[in-house]
């Protein structure tokens, strides 16, 4: 169990693929989405999570997060009762001064987007910005995984 802190950004061109030095492939689907708790199940390549998210604090940059890896046939059964609209995404990561950007240029209903994470070892931490981090969007709730799978974003 930990808490999770990060920040998220819209991304304003295709440059961080240059400075990726990884991309995977990434299905999830929601077992549950309310705001209070999301329960997710994911695929990542040959890797399957279980995930269990609490609801955001009030600054909404950080959260309780519970995971454990999972057997890629759980993940696909667990799919099965999952809540309509898998999200599709390719990640992207990317480090930038000491830390790990995660890039997730979704696919789907929800072509179009591309937004960057960071995670923090507290909310005042400082990071370096890449240059193609745009506008913040860490506390607009249309971002979240849990809400682009309800209302995708091509429907804005």
């Amino acid at each position: 169990m930990n808490m999770e802190i990060e920040r998220k950004f819209l991304v304003t061109s295709e440059d961080y693929k240059k400075e990726s030095y990884k991309s995977e492939r990434i299905t999830q689907a929601y077992l549950n989405s309310h705001p209070e708790r999301t329960v997710r199940v994911r695929t990542k390549g040959e890797n399957a999570y279980l995930t269990i998210k609490g609801k955001s604090s009030e600054s909404g940059l950080s959260r309780f997060e519970w995971e454990k890896e999972i057997s890629i046939d759980d993940a696909r059964e667990l799919m099965k009762l999952a809540e309509p609209d898998v999200i599709d995404k390719t990640r992207y990561l990317i480090k930038q001064g000491t830390h790990i950007f995660e890039v997730d240029h979704f696919h789907g209903r929800n072509e179009g987007l591309i937004i960057a994470e960071v995670e923090l070892n507290s909310e005042e931490e400082k990071f370096e910005k890449p240059a193609w981090l745009g506008k913040e969007v860490t506390r607009d709730k249309r971002y979240y995984n849990s809400l682009l799978s309800k209302k995708a974003y091509k429907t804005w």
